[in-house]
């Protein structure tokens, strides 16, 4: 054990993490059982320097101040305290802790039975106890200078909720196969931050960019086992760092630098946050953090033995947010992701946890309460993934007012309405509308319901109308990990074919999907590479694929170029046009549900289970006159297989109809189309009139 004889001062507990004043650095860290906390330094080669005693305990934080130390310090912790995991303890002070507020790490976890708490060989399993040292084979935390960067004007783009569209897309996904961008750059945060990427998305028309999780996180060990990578990111061990695996030469400052990037384009930049659980999985789990700090306090137990947590993750832990110190650490997490970093979003994910309390889910519970009452939190854009697999935990809808929500009934819905499945078009007609009937309550807005046909888990959207079946043999799970509910359709063959008429039925399927997601009232998002065909090869679980079934292919064929203008089109029409980006439910919006024959849908044609072919007027009156704004549009929506005659309803102040597009025939585009006639709708086919 190195000693230490560094002067060592009492410090102050209101400040917890590494806090650098310019001067020396304030050590704070919350344990509310531990009986003594050591802080670790280390040099650069990883060799422990100091090993000092927090000399301080004031309101369960443990702290201290160190003259001297500055930015680049390299440190720890080793906790003391029972252990008894009976009783939800698990000190072990041979296991060097990482600072939950650790603003940069360096190092990875190299795994071996030295980051286990217990002895790994004995048969008393996590009862047992671990006298091996993990320090060499740890990350460390790194003291940051919090006034190095200078943002300068950068400014939040603040796009109005009505106008946003989410894209989805990975760090390394995005940028590994770039032609354009520096090979050096390639998979880091600089890389995603350089000008071909930010003026590419900034074309499409996109407002915000979702990241991935880039929270820390370690390659779980049975991955490293099987030759794989953790690559979405779900398991996080570190709240304030970012994962160095994205650093480019720039390191930290590459990712303020691509914030800066976005934002003087005028786009947002969202993060995908794992506040649920984290990466020291269940008893038989590492110690890492947050278990060796204070095991009882950080996760949900089980009563009667809090040997066991409550796993309502489906990953071994769940993050115990009834804790005010834990609630603590996650909102301090989120104001420092927005005020020092300026991001201007947080997706998060199996957000049902964050609401649970012990007698379970509650909107107006804890962590619900103190981000609608903060000051900084309450301004920025809050999208949550609204299920857990807890009791209880299916809440879609059930967050409170200011919230988004991802909305997989729109999915699921829209997927089945163009397999023209029986039974759907009721259903289909909400999702269109905004899912009022999920969110038109305590006055939530259409824009709270997040449309999505895909998303980073499950299949691209080529691969929808590509496969009948999932195809992950690569994951090394036997082809029994993934979803089997895909809901998607291969029109003749499995996967690739020179099938040139199934071809052309999928594209055409590829832009109903497109247009339907954009023409639907709520917020749309798509996912990065479904503009041009992205395939993963029937893949529908990519967690592992840190490869080419998962990074995006820039080699775009004639299709894809078209499909990616197509999108760019209906982006720009979505933005341009009222009627298609609705704002607030109690606006002078007209909607009308039209049957084939051109009359307004009445009781037998909803419950007509193959009468799937549709269209919906739209009106405002308000609207009129206003230059290049549409008041009156319709579309029209042909989901079988085969051609459907179709009346389009007289106009309201005489006149003909427009074309603006059809799926089925670019060249329609501009075509004048009297009300009241038949016009034949091709199969599978979307047409937009105004």
């Amino acid at each position: 054990m190195p000693s230490s004889t560094r002067d060592v001062r009492p410090g102050t507990p209101t400040s917890l993490g590494a806090n650098w004043d310019g001067q020396g650095t304030n050590f704070a860290i919350f344990s509310a059982h531990a009986e003594r906390v050591e802080l670790c330094l280390f040099d650069d080669g990883g060799t422990e320097t100091d090993r000092i005693t927090l000399p301080e305990y004031t309101d369960e934080i443990w702290h201290g101040y160190l003259p001297g130390v500055g930015p680049g310090q390299r440190y720890g912790y080793r906790v003391h305290g029972i252990y008894d995991p009976h009783h939800g303890h698990r000190f072990n002070a041979n296991k060097l802790l990482l600072d939950p507020y650790a603003r940069e790490l360096v190092g990875d976890v190299k795994w071996s039975a030295s980051q286990f708490g217990y002895n790994t060989q004995s048969e008393e399993k996590d009862l047992s106890f671990s006298e091996i040292d993990s320090a060499a084979e740890m990350p460390k935390g790194v003291v940051v200078d919090p006034k190095a960067y200078r943002w300068g004007g950068d400014t939040k783009p603040g796009i109005p909720w009505a106008k946003t569209i989410f894209y989805e897309t990975h760090v390394k996904g995005f940028t590994q196969l770039h032609p354009a961008i520096p090979k050096k750059l390639r998979g880091t945060f600089e890389g995603l931050g350089d000008k071909a990427v930010v003026d590419y998305v900034k074309s499409l028309g996109i407002s915000s960019i979702e990241l991935l999780p880039i929270h820390a996180f370690p390659d779980d060990d049975f991955l490293v086992n099987k030759g794989l990578h953790n690559y979405w990111g779900y398991n996080t061990m570190g709240f304030f760092a970012p994962a160095t695996r994205y650093y480019g030469p720039k390191g930290l400052t590459g990712f303020r630098n691509m914030v800066r990037a976005f934002h003087d384009a005028g786009i947002e930049v969202v993060l995908d946050v794992v506040y649920n659980h984290t990466a020291e999985g269940n008893e038989m789990g590492p110690t890492l953090s947050f278990k060796g700090i204070d095991n009882f306090s950080y996760y949900r137990t089980m009563p009667g033995d809090s040997r066991y947590y409550i796993n309502d993750t489906g990953t071994g832990n769940t993050v115990n947010t009834s804790h005010p110190r834990v609630l603590q650490m996650v909102t301090d997490s989120l104001r420092y992701w927005a005020e020092e970093m300026h991001i201007d979003a947080f997706r998060f994910d199996l957000g049902t946890i964050l609401g649970r309390e012990p007698d379970g889910f509650d909107q107006r519970g804890g962590f619900f309460d103190a981000v609608g009452q903060d000051p900084v939190l309450r301004k920025v854009k809050l999208i949550g993934e609204p299920w857990d697999i807890g009791p209880g935990g299916y809440q879609v809808g059930g967050f409170p007012p200011g919230w988004a929500e991802w909305n997989d009934k729109y999915r699921d819905t829209t997927r089945d309405y163009w397999k023209n499945t029986d039974n759907t078009v009721r259903d289909f007609a909400a999702r269109f509308t905004g899912s009022g009937d999920v969110y038109d309550h305590r006055g939530r807005r259409p824009w709270a319901g997040v449309n999505f046909i895909t998303a980073h888990d499950g299949f691209t959207l080529h691969d929808v109308v590509s496969y009948n079946d999932k195809h992950n043999d690569a994951n090394g799970e036997g082809n029994n990990d993934g979803h089997n509910d895909n809901r998607s359709y291969n029109y003749g063959a499995e996967g690739e074919t020179d099938d040139q008429g199934i071809v052309a039925v999928r594209e055409r399927q590829k832009r109903n999907f497109l247009a339907t997601l954009l023409f639907s009232h709520g917020t749309p998002m798509i996912l990065a590479g479904d503009e041009f065909s992205r395939t993963q090869g029937g893949n529908n679980n990519g967690y592992a694929q840190d490869s080419e079934i998962s990074w995006i292919n820039w080699n775009l064929n004639d299709n894809a170029k078209s499909l990616q203008a197509f999108t760019k089109r209906l982006i720009a029409l979505r933005l341009a046009q009222p009627l298609l980006h609705r704002d607030n439910w109690r606006d002078q919006m007209s909607v009308t549900w039209l049957n084939a024959g051109g009359g307004e849908q009445q009781a037998a044609h909803w419950e007509d289970a193959g009468a799937t072919t549709v269209g919906i007027r739209l009106s405002r009156d308000d609207l009129k006159g206003q230059d290049g704004i549409w008041w009156e549009l319709v579309v029209l929506f042909n989901p079988h297989d085969g051609d459907v005659p179709f009346v389009p309803p007289e106009r309201a102040e005489g006149g003909t109809w427009t074309v603006e597009l059809d799926t089925a025939d670019d060249s329609a585009t501009g075509r004048s189309l009297p009300g009241g006639q038949p016009v034949t709708m091709t199969a599978r086919s979307l047409v937009l009139l105004r």
